[in-house]
């Protein structure tokens, strides 16, 4: 199954000059959400995940279906005061402005192996961030994992540090 088929194109989306990749055609679609979980899954063939961690908020969606699948725990990685407890934050520049994000600071045990997901890699501020957060805590990262690699950005190179798998590249 070509899961690329179930990626929409949205010109001028959230801002003009912006194609925004829209993945909702491949959540609705069962047998599409199923195939690309099992392409996220066997990048990781052989390695123990203590925890996912799922960036705000498309990075949710398979982030918590990787979690269930690899029986690990599940690690929500949020805009600024949007989590109830303690966090550590990291700030981040993305295509189209800057943000921050937070983590909760109990989230991630010295010597955890993680891993990091979220639906794109763009320009690699967002997925530097994460990893910044998770080092902070003392994570082990063993994965950046996403859907799709918009390569024209470059984002892999603010993350070369840790292997990186991308289910579809642009």
């Amino acid at each position: 199954m070509n899961i690329e088929k179930y990626i929409r194109d949205i010109q001028g989306f959230p801002k003009e000059g912006i194609l925004f990749k829209d993945i909702t055609p491949l959540l609705i679609n069962p047998e599409a959400r199923t195939n690309c979980l099992k392409i996220l899954v066997d990048s990781l063939e052989g390695q123990k995940i203590d925890k996912v961690v799922g960036a705000e908020s498309r990075g949710f969606f398979f982030g918590m279906l990787l979690a269930q699948k690899l029986n690990a725990g599940f690690i929500p990685v949020r805009k600024p005061k949007k989590l109830p407890f303690e966090t550590i934050s990291a700030s981040y520049e993305l295509e189209y402005g800057t943000d921050s994000l937070e983590m909760h600071t109990d989230a991630i045990q010295k010597g955890d192996r993680v891993l990091i997901h979220d639906d794109v890699l763009a320009t690699g501020g967002t997925a530097k961030a994460v990893c910044d957060l998770v080092q902070k805590l003392g994570g082990e990262i063993i994965q950046c994992n996403f859907l799709m690699e918009l390569t024209f950005l470059n984002g892999r190179e603010k993350i070369k540090d840790f292997p990186v798998f991308a289910a579809l590249t642009y």
